[in-house]
């Protein structure tokens, strides 16, 4: 086997030792959690005749035999949401599979599921985060019953599979698989779609010929094609080993994606604490499962909504992770894949390159990944995962992945990466800490120093751009979209005018306490920033004119002035107060004033852990 290297296993132990008090009592609480025979045994009979009520004479007879194992079902299905509408039949497919493996399956209960890209640039994107912890409660809820033995969660987007992995994780003591749904077919190309974006951006196209192309792009039911956060959960929760291998990225209504779903659920019954192979959850997800997952998403440029989701997740675990993680393993892991926005292919045509049995496979070439994991796999940890899923016959088997990628331009092996470091870097310096997504922005652009322009809305650089006051080197500043203050909303709304501005020669970068997310691009934009403006950062005393400079390769940020007149200037209070009501905003008042920090996972869950700083 491949030796490790040094820096991955420098951060592990980092984060092993970091984590040992607060792993050590999450995992007692999982254990005291853990029942020999089915869990509904604990129930009195009133208890358990309310949870099989609804269920047919042979459900009811296997329950109260307390021999079977009963599977929860937790699910994300909507059917305005392209990529959770294809769950809709799921349930009766597992409930057949489970029923034929010889055990039972209820429906436990539904998450929300809302969509950043109907949200985009809307008030309704406020509760976007949020949602996160909302859907991580949910699912807590929907297994409150006590009546399971294992769960099944079906998810896919940005908020919805860090909800459920948070709530699953509260349930440690349970094993879990996930069922993806896959993505949607390759429609209009990314290229095509950038270009019409910032034709309309310009006022050189019309409302029609916009929706027109952008109905070309999302089409039909599955996921969003490009590489933004649904699909980086996707690459994550496989690396992590919570998927059947390869089945990440199989399209929604294909014979192979009902096998894939049938299969997880027959394969979640092998692991109860009923069963000779029991995996809960609590153990599978320990601190190599969380580098994986930081490795993976350095590795495809993934996601910067990770940097806050993963940390989360890692803390439901009781496991501390930090940005300097990030930041560290970054250096070392290249950058192995070209997904729009980090390039012109689609997951489609990563998945027809090799996907992620190649991935998986050249990363523990290099030592760069932590085979010895739990997984929902077999025995053989994270090397049964350079496989891949076909049908012989109309039965699923797996096979070998390719040995080499077969289109390099989509996906290489670590001797041949696009870039030697990973697409994340951390920044630090007298503005805070935040981080800044390197892989689609061009060496060029990597550096930037120019004035800033101080906005608190994001409508408001658009404005200022249609207007034509932008023509100019500049830095747009903008304030107040941290947790606190909004609830930290994507600000996808600025690609198009400030790419237009980077391909008319001017030096431009975004730096905000708010989020771009995994379709943030070429332009270089410093987010996450920490802490945030509603709570007393520094970023609040910048005004129009001062100098700012960002420089990704030296991981630095700075207003440029003394220390002694940053320090004296009084905080400007934000222009917008409108985020605090409408369109569901007041609820969210609690989560607002609870959130812990960008770096602490903008969190309102595990309160011990809001006045804890692990950064180094």
């Amino acid at each position: 086997m491949t030796k490790l290297h040094e820096v991955l296993q420098q951060v592990t132990d980092t984060i092993i030792e970091r984590s040992r008090s607060s792993r050590s009592a999450y995992l007692k609480r999982v254990d005291a959690a853990v029942q020999k025979g089915p869990h509904r045994g604990q129930l009195a009979c009133g208890n358990l005749a309310h949870g099989f009520a609804a269920c047919s004479t042979e459900e009811k007879a296997d329950l109260t035999a307390d021999v079977k194992s009963n599977i929860a079902i937790v699910s994300s299905y909507n059917d305005m949401l392209s990529a959770h509408q294809p769950f809709k039949h799921a349930p009766d497919l597992i409930k057949d599979a489970i029923t034929e493996a010889g055990g039972v399956a209820q429906f436990a209960g539904g998450v929300p599921a809302m969509c950043d890209g109907v949200t985009q640039g809307q008030p309704g994107m406020e509760l976007s985060l949020f949602s996160r912890d909302v859907i991580a409660m949910s699912t807590a809820v929907s297994l409150s019953h006590n009546m399971f033995d294992g769960a099944l969660y079906l998810g896919v987007c940005d908020k919805i599979v860090p909800g459920l992995l948070i709530g699953a994780l509260t349930f440690g003591h349970l094993p879990a698989v996930f069922v993806p749904a896959g993505p949607m077919t390759t429609g209009l190309s990314n290229k095509e779609k950038v270009r019409i974006r910032q034709l309309y951006a310009e006022g050189k196209i019309g409302r029609n010929e916009l929706l027109e192309a952008e109905s070309k792009s999302y089409h039909g039911p599955g996921t969003c094609t490009f590489y933004g956060t649904a699909n980086s959960n996707q690459m994550m929760v496989e690396i992590m080993g919570l998927h059947l291998p390869g089945s990440s990225f199989i399209n929604p209504y294909t014979p192979l994606r009902d096998e894939l779903t049938k299969a997880a659920a027959k394969q979640i019954l092998k692991f109860t604490a009923q069963g000779e192979d029991f995996r809960p959850i609590g153990h599978a997800i320990d601190e190599k499962a969380i580098v994986n997952a930081i490795v993976g998403l350095l590795a495809t440029g993934g996601s910067t909504n990770h940097t806050i989701h993963l940390i989360a997740i890692a803390r439901a675990a009781g496991i501390k992770i930090n940005w300097d993680d990030f930041d560290a393993l970054s250096k070392v892991i290249p950058l192995m894949t070209r997904i729009y926005p980090n390039g012109q292919a689609d997951i489609n045509h990563f998945q027809a390159a090799g996907g992620m049995g190649v991935l998986i496979d050249k990363l523990l070439q290099a030592g760069l990944l932590h085979a010895d994991i739990i997984t929902v796999g077999d025995d053989r940890g994270l090397q049964y995962y350079n496989r891949e899923p076909v049908l012989r016959d109309g039965s699923l088997v797996w096979q070998d992945s390719p040995a080499e990628p077969l289109d390099r331009d989509v996906l290489r092996g670590s001797d041949e990466p696009f870039d030697s470091t990973g697409g994340l870097h951390l920044l630090k310096g007298n503005l805070g800490r935040g981080v800044i997504k390197v892989s689609a922005v061009q060496p060029e652009h990597r550096v930037v120093e120019a004035p800033a322009i101080v906005f608190d809305d994001q409508n408001d650089i658009v404005a200022a751009f249609k207007a034509g006051k932008l023509e100019k080197d500049f830095v747009a500043v903008l304030r107040y979209q941290g947790p606190k203050a909004n609830g930290m909303p994507e600000l996808h709304k600025l690609t198009p005018p400030l790419g237009v501005l980077q391909d008319r020669g001017f030096k431009v970068a975004l730096v905000t306490d708010g989020r771009m997310s995994g379709a943030s691009g070429k332009v270089p934009a410093a987010i996450h920033l920490t802490p945030e403006c509603a709570a007393g950062g520094p970023l609040a005393k910048v005004q129009t004119g001062d100098m700012i400079r960002l420089d990704a390769n030296a991981g630095t940020l700075e207003v440029v002035l003394d220390q002694q007149v940053l320090d004296a200037r009084i905080a400007l209070v934000s222009s917008e107060g409108s985020h605090r009501f409408g369109m569901g905003r007041e609820l969210f008042g609690g989560f607002r004033q609870q959130a812990s920090s960008s770096e602490l996972g903008a969190c309102t869950l595990f309160s011990e852990f809001d006045l804890e700083d692990s950064s180094q």
